[in-house]
């Protein structure tokens, strides 16, 4: 197994809808939020973890392969694939290829030659251009939305919360390399653009079924972009 290329993507994400990527805080301050998202220690400014946007985009590839009984909800390890059949295994070895799997079953891994985790995705920061019209406009950078629910007999609303999102429109940078250990592999990176496709059309982070986390990919290559907006799903 030999390094033969990096392929790269690169362009931004535009959100069409307020997102929420949640800090994970487990203490509430006094005016604050239920909920906050995510903020670069330093500057304050919110961002898009490369994290959240693997872990979406294998769930979605997962659900779409039709594995996700077979692993019974947990993300498609080696040691499932030796129980499929010949096409859920050509499905599985794909995922695992390009995601990962799990250190245990090495003899799994060298039979089937998966190899490493080819891709990495980075850390999405705000875009200079918009980060500089926010502060020129003074815009903010995050938004409070008050929910609640509705009792429906009485027609009122109850246990009222607060979440914070990063508002619509936003921009932020986005990057992600796919390593080719094979020469065959450049199936691979097309799979990687459907699980792009499948992210742009279902949603990122939390709420998505309430309208949350609605995104847009504008990619800094035509040819990628114009083979991402040809791409067929269904």
């Amino acid at each position: 197994m030999q390094l033969i290329d990096i392929k790269e993507i690169k362009g931004k994400i535009v959100l069409k809808s307020g997102l929420h990527i949640g800090a994970g805080d487990t203490e509430m301050h006094i005016g604050g939020t239920d909920n906050p998202v995510v903020k670069h220690p330093h500057t304050q400014e919110p961002y898009i973890p490369g994290s959240s946007i693997k872990g979406k985009v294998r769930s979605l590839l997962e659900m779409e392969s039709g594995l996700m009984i077979k692993s019974k909800g947990h993300p498609v390890q080696a040691d499932l694939i030796k129980k499929l059949t010949d096409t859920e295994k050509e499905k599985a070895i794909k995922i695992v290829k390009v995601f990962g799997t799990g250190g245990s079953h090495p003899e799994i891994v060298e039979e089937l030659e998966i190899g490493p985790t080819r891709v990495s995705f980075s850390d999405c920061q705000l875009t200079k251009e918009w980060r500089n019209k926010a502060y020129r406009e003074r815009l903010s950078l995050t938004e409070v939305k008050s929910e609640n629910s509705i009792d429906r007999i009485t027609g009122t609303a109850q246990n009222p919360r607060f979440t914070e999102r990063v508002p619509a429109d936003v921009e932020f940078d986005f990057a992600v390399t796919l390593k080719l250990l094979n020469e065959n592999e450049d199936e691979l990176f097309d799979y990687l653009l459907r699980g792009l496709k499948l992210l742009e059309m279902d949603a990122l982070g939390g709420s998505g079924s309430r309208g949350y986390g609605k995104v847009a990919f504008q990619f800094a290559d035509g040819e990628i972009q114009q083979k991402f907006d040809n791409l067929k799903l269904f």
